[in-house]
């Protein structure tokens, strides 16, 4: 197997034991965004979400080194975007809004940071529940 990593996403190229013709492999590295902006707005169906902290203990009392913490799946929301075009052309609203306390997929979305805040810009499909 022949390896060449490019400046995006690594690129790999096998032979397909099979067929016997080469294929190309292509792997994405999960990477954060740093911006130095002042409003973010999205668009379409896409919500601004910012992260709540992760735990900093375990339920025994046991501290955390960042390395060993979870990515968490929970946040607040911040702006949502107008919504998802219909077929015909006209917008359906967001079901959530700015304020909701949301549950999201573990690996969804973007990371963002601004400052020393983290972000995520999810699609609105990529939001599982609202929390209380």
């Amino acid at each position: 197997m022949n390896t060449l990593a490019l400046v995006g996403p690594e690129c790999q190229l096998e032979s397909n034991q099979r067929f016997g013709a080469p294929s190309l492999l292509l792997h994405y590295p999960m990477a954060a965004v740093s911006l130095s902006v002042s409003t973010v707005k999205p668009l379409g169906d896409r919500v601004f979400v910012k992260v709540s902290e992760s735990e900093e203990k375990t339920a025994g009392g046991i501290l955390l080194p960042d390395t060993a913490k979870e990515k968490p799946q929970v946040g607040e929301v911040v702006q949502i975007g107008p919504g998802k075009r219909n077929d015909d052309g006209s917008r359906q609203a967001p079901e959530v809004g700015v304020g909701d306390k949301v549950l999201y997929s573990k690996y969804a979305g973007t990371d963002i940071k601004l400052g020393s805040d983290e972000y995520v810009l999810l699609t609105e499909k990529d939001i599982l529940a609202i929390v209380n």
